[in-house]
């Protein structure tokens, strides 16, 4: 059954035309640009297209998956919200928690399915991690540390905390259990443009004692995704570039003396989280169950953001 319509066909937008249409899930698209449009048009002759969201929310399709920019995520998701659809928003919901709330409370509200595109919440090797650490076979989780570094595409609008930082928050929240927040510190450079943070590291304290790290760089000279885990007697690595968990049998003991028991690599398959993710809404429409993503999880992840660049700012 055809049942989402994706707003925005951008480089991202692509790929969640490709992975809904392959669903078969995919009723249309609407795109503002007309050049992008007929690429649409002309790739997927079967599907319906559309110039703007007030067209899409008269038609009688059940969900809208918003792959627009950032800034314009708040407006786009409560005005969908409001027309009775579901919605999909990809990272980040908005720029602001106290709009990230007004989308979460209303959904909630009125019944409706809102998920956020916190895409590496639906990656095999994170999912494996968040139900290995549930089973406590390493004890109480005390920090997780994030690395996504490489020589990126450096933008103008926004700084690399906020283009690349946004899937990880959303892990760290994940594998730490969703814990309170209690307080942030963060210190960025602005090398290549001023004001325009290309190098940022962010610590997070949170309620109950658990701490994270997260350094973001677009100006970096090596390709780095990596989530370490410190449990109180195991420490779990997944690099992502290389699909590899390694659980080390490692730590401190009473008596302040390293153990190390050694180490051993986890066999995750490596299948294609964003279709998982397209997979999860779908099923989500249907269940009427909350996705793993939720409002909340967005809400939760835009306040760590929006922290995080008050301080940068000072």
């Amino acid at each position: 059954m055809k049942q989402v319509i994706v707003v925005g066909a951008g480089n991202w937008g692509k790929n969640l035309i490709h992975n809904f249409c392959n669903l078969g899930a995919l009723a249309g698209v609407a795109e503002m640009n007309p050049d992008l449009r007929q690429q649409v048009e002309s790739k997927y002759p079967q599907v319906k297209t559309y110039t703007d969201l007030a067209s899409v929310l008269e038609s009688d399709v059940s969900a809208v998956v918003l792959a627009t920019p950032a800034p314009t995520h708040y407006q786009l998701a409560m005005t969908a919200l409001k027309a009775g659809k579901d919605v999909f928003v990809e990272k980040p919901m908005t720029l602001r928690t106290q709009e990230a709330k007004a989308l979460a409370e209303y959904a909630d509200q009125q019944g409706r399915i809102l998920m956020v595109g916190h895409l590496l919440l639906y990656q095999p090797a994170i999912t494996w991690m968040r139900n290995y650490l549930a089973q406590g076979k390493g004890g109480k989780v005390l920090h997780v540390a994030t690395q996504r570094a490489k020589l990126g595409k450096v933008r103008r609008e926004e700084n690399v905390w906020w283009s690349f930082a946004p899937h990880d928050v959303s892990v760290v929240l994940d594998l730490l259990g969703n814990p309170t927040l209690s307080r942030v510190q963060a210190s960025g450079q602005a090398m290549l443009q001023p004001g325009i943070e290309d190098n940022v590291h962010v610590d997070i304290v949170f309620e109950s004692g658990q701490t994270a790290h997260l350094h973001s760089s677009w100006y970096w000279p090596e390709l780095l995704r990596s989530t370490t885990v410190i449990t109180e007697q195991e420490m779990l690595v997944y690099d992502e570039v290389a699909q590899k968990v390694t659980i080390y049998h490692k730590g401190v003991d009473d008596q302040l003396n390293n153990r190390d028991q050694g180490s051993q690599v986890v066999d995750v398959a490596n299948s294609e989280p964003l279709k998982i993710e397209c997979e999860h809404f779908l099923d989500c429409l249907q269940t009427r169950k909350q996705p793993r993503s939720d409002g909340w999880n967005g809400v939760a992840v835009v306040e760590i953001l929006e922290k995080a660049q008050e301080i940068l700012r000072g």
